[in-house]
């Protein structure tokens, strides 16, 4: 028997106004106050960073001031992103006894997998590319990400509908040592929009909605129903963007000063994304004062990595790898593009650093 989806479509919203929202439907979903969903969304041009990243390290924040570029910061983990017309939005909110799987990797690719056979209704080969990723011929089409709140997971992600690969090298922080022509190249060869693929057979928008919904359907073995956001949706969503997620304290939640006398960084890379450790220090050195652990990871439950910094604080810096070890053997902690291992190796670099 298919299990039914509820399907909305949210429109064109303000980005911290969109992201207040999925606070709010994960929110009235915990509280079974909605059901499953699917969503569909749209965004102005806007600059998302995921929600363990430093935003000054990944947004050029005086370029988005000067032009009216939002910034806001996702409940998702991930890398930066930009937003705009160009690009639709999508996620799906469902219990965990929805499909019977608990593993977040699992989910990543079902849901990636249904998605890409709905994309190739439209005449593209679209695959799903582990861990996160749906391609078409090695480009990029669609990112996405998601995690668990407790037995509720959200799961979003975007399809490049058009693709401006200059507005996006001109709002992230490009590494300095590339030349802007070099990583404008690189930005439009590494993703690929459905507009460059299709051309003049390039469908409505509705139509690449309604595509996705079929291979979700197919490949989940779910029956999407359209319906309506809830006056409890709106109502919270307001009340999330005026007291927490539309506010700039929010959004700069994580903005670590690039350098300080009593503070050590080191950046962990492994193929799955970045893990780096801020460490300060206490007066004589020896001690761990404060961890805050930034990048590019999804992890699940999302405050484990609070825990972590927590767990941390006021050991001397012999204590600190076995204390990671201790950790993460007693957490239950999903993680979808990196290993613990990646997070301990960013906080002993770090730690060699502060010895030196």
């Amino acid at each position: 028997m298919t299990k039914p989806f509820r399907v909305v479509d949210t429109g064109l919203r303000r980005a911290r106004a969109n992201i207040a929202l999925d606070q709010a439907m994960l929110e009235a979903h915990k509280r079974g106050e909605i059901p499953d969903t699917i969503r569909f969304l749209r965004f102005p041009p806007s600059a998302l960073v995921g929600r363990h990243q430093a935003l000054s390290q990944e947004l050029k924040l005086d370029w988005c001031a000067a032009h009216d570029i939002e910034i806001a910061r996702r409940l998702t983990g991930g890398g930066a992103i930009v937003m705009g017309p160009g690009l639709l939005g999508w996620e799906i909110i469902f219990k965990r006894a929805t499909l019977g799987i608990d593993s977040l990797a699992e989910l990543a690719r079902r849901i990636c997998e249904a998605a890409a056979q709905g994309l190739s209704r439209l005449g593209v080969e679209a695959k799903f590319r582990p861990r996160n990723d749906i391609e078409v011929d090695g480009r990029k089409i669609s990112g996405s990400g998601g995690f668990f709140d407790g037995d509720t997971l959200l799961y979003q992600g975007t399809v490049i509908i058009d693709f401006d690969p200059q507005q996006m090298v001109a709002a992230l922080n490009v590494p300095a040592e590339k030349l802007a022509k070099h990583a404008v190249d690189s930005a439009a060869q590494r993703v690929v929009s459905l507009r460059e693929l299709l051309g003049a057979r390039m469908p409505p928008e509705s139509v690449v909605a309604e595509s996705l919904l079929a291979g979700w359907a197919d490949g989940l073995g779910i029956r999407p129903e359209w319906g309506r956001l809830s006056t409890v949706e709106e109502d919270l969503a307001q009340h999330f963007h005026d007291e927490e997620i539309g506010t700039d304290s929010f959004v700069y939640l994580i903005d670590p000063p690039r350098t300080a006398p009593d503070l050590v960084r080191a950046t962990r890379v492994s193929p799955g994304g970045t893990v780096t450790a801020n460490i300060r220090l206490d007066f004589n050195g020896t001690r761990v004062r404060e961890v805050l652990l930034t990048g590019d990871f999804f992890v699940t439950p999302p405050r484990i990595v609070y825990d972590l910094e927590a767990s941390l604080r006021g050991l001397a810096l012999a204590e600190v790898p076995a204390a990671v070890d201790r950790f993460f053997a007693g957490a239950a902690i999903g993680l979808l593009t990196i290993a613990p291992s990646d997070f301990k190796a960013a906080i002993q670099e770090a730690l060699l650093l502060a010895r030196r």
